[in-house]
């Protein structure tokens, strides 16, 4: 093989990836929108200009500041095991 010739080869690669895939990107996306769609409750609920009815702010704060504080002094560890792995009880 000649210089020419594996030059038009290489050349002839290298344009195949910049071919399209018309048939690939018709539906890119699609799967995502339609999980997305699927998991919205109500579509206009950004419109809605009334509150959403629940708990007021200080006792939302200080149920926040009490699971917060859950993390930074845990509750008391169970003293036994609750399953034993080895098969023997002590």
């Amino acid at each position: 093989m000649t210089t020419r010739t594996i030059a038009g080869i290489v050349a002839l690669l290298l344009l195949q990836g910049c071919s399209t895939a018309p048939r690939f990107e018709q539906n890119f996306g699609a799967s995502v929108r339609a999980n997305v769609a699927a998991q919205t409750i109500d579509p206009r609920g950004a419109a809605n200009a009334n509150p959403a009815a629940g708990i007021d702010g200080p006792a939302a704060r200080a149920a926040h500041e009490r699971y917060q504080q859950s993390f930074i002094q845990p509750g008391s560890a169970a003293s036994a095991p609750l399953l034993n792995t080895l098969g023997s009880v002590k």
